[in-house]
């Protein structure tokens, strides 16, 4: 029987969680009624809610690390980004 490590739980956990609001996401974007489509998007905040909370404790478990961003590269970014809002 095989035993999984807590990264592989975590990160299945995470996949799922990815996976879930993607569907979420789609299903609410084609929805055409009104109070399904809120009731959808609720879950679908809720499920980002539970993908934040699986990604942190990973993270904080230095099971998924992120390096820190650059400065000039954010900064290039918010500009770059700012002008598509426009």
């Amino acid at each position: 029987m095989p035993v999984y490590t807590e990264k592989e739980i975590l990160g299945d956990a995470l996949s799922s969680q990815k996976a879930t609001t993607e569907l979420f996401n789609k299903a609410s974007n084609e929805c055409v009624h009104e109070d399904v489509r809120e009731t959808l998007l609720d879950i679908l905040e809720e499920e980002h809610e539970i993908q934040q909370d699986v990604f942190c404790m990973m993270h904080e478990k230095g099971m998924y690390p992120t390096p820190e961003a650059d400065e000039k590269k954010v900064q290039q970014l918010k500009q770059q980004y700012s002008q598509c809002v426009k």
